[in-house]
């Protein structure tokens, strides 16, 4: 769960604001490939696709809305209702839009979306470790727990302590 509002306050912006764009954006992809000239404007060249496994955009629009974007959704959902596994889920879908990326750097010509949403990922996997506490030193030392009775007892019969 995270605590910490102004951390919660922009893990929820970030994480919704990639699911929506990512949905959108998958939906714009899919509506390309089905009918080019709908959205001719939007969606990219498919020169971009040359020397890749797609011959179209239906099926990176497909992944992108439902992987990336669903994975965001689900994020958002977990950060929004204080669920005990947000964690994980911002951290799944962190990696997600991560590894998208860099697949997309490798297959497609440069773009300034492309570094804006890896700094989303990064900073989304930055912000969970925050909340996780590594990267502070005020954390309390493990206590040692009292010995509980049964083993005061038992130390007792056998003559130790």
């Amino acid at each position: 769960m995270i605590r910490r509002r102004p951390i919660r306050y922009l893990l929820l912006g970030l994480t919704g604001g990639v699911a929506a764009t990512s949905v959108a954006g998958g939906i714009a992809l899919i509506t390309g490939a089905i009918w080019p000239s709908a959205l001719s404007g939007i969606s990219p060249p498919l020169e971009h696709l040359e020397g890749s496994p797609f011959d179209s955009y239906l099926l990176p629009g497909i992944a992108l809305a439902l992987i990336v974007g669903g994975l965001h959704g689900v994020a958002f959902t977990a950060v929004l209702q204080r669920m005990n596994r947000a964690n994980l889920a911002v951290t799944i879908a962190a990696y997600a839009i991560v590894i998208w990326i860099i697949v997309q750097m490798t297959i497609i010509p440069f773009s300034i979306l492309q570094t804006v949403y890896l700094a989303v990922g990064l900073a989304e996997i930055g912000l969970v470790l925050i909340v996780l506490g590594v990267f502070s030193d005020d954390r309390e030392p493990p206590r040692h727990r009292p010995p509980d009775e049964a083993r005061l007892a038992m130390r007792h019969r056998i003559g130790v302590g």
